[in-house]
């Protein structure tokens, strides 16, 4: 039933708008490594960074880490625990803090993805 002639708006995902939610393991973009610790500067955000930066340098990679304390642009990456570690916009890791070769290991993955 159609009332008061309004019609109904349907909407066309032709992939030519990127989803605000990015999937955990999903694909990067490439170029240089970009790093984000999602979470609200606690001692647990603190260690993962420490993680982060050990298995950076074990990596030979360079990259600056940025912080993400905003809780609706950590809510716009799909997480809901923190900490969480984003490689090349990608959602590779929430709610524990990783130990160095895990941080490694998932960060060198992402890195393959995006190539």
């Amino acid at each position: 039933m159609n009332l008061f002639n309004k019609k109904k708006e349907t909407s066309k995902n032709d992939g030519s708008e990127a989803s605000c939610l990015p999937k955990i393991g999903g694909q990067g973009t490439g170029g240089s490594v970009r790093i984000k610790i999602l979470g609200s500067g606690c001692a647990k955000c603190h260690a993962l960074e420490k993680s982060v930066r050990a298995a950076l340098e074990e990596l030979h990679l360079e990259a600056a880490i940025d912080d993400v304390t905003d809780f609706s642009q950590i809510a716009a990456y799909g997480v809901m625990t923190t900490p969480a570690l984003v490689v090349d916009n990608v959602v590779v890791s929430y709610g524990k803090v990783l130990k160095t070769e895990e941080a490694k290991g998932l960060i060198a993955a992402a890195r393959k993805k995006s190539e």
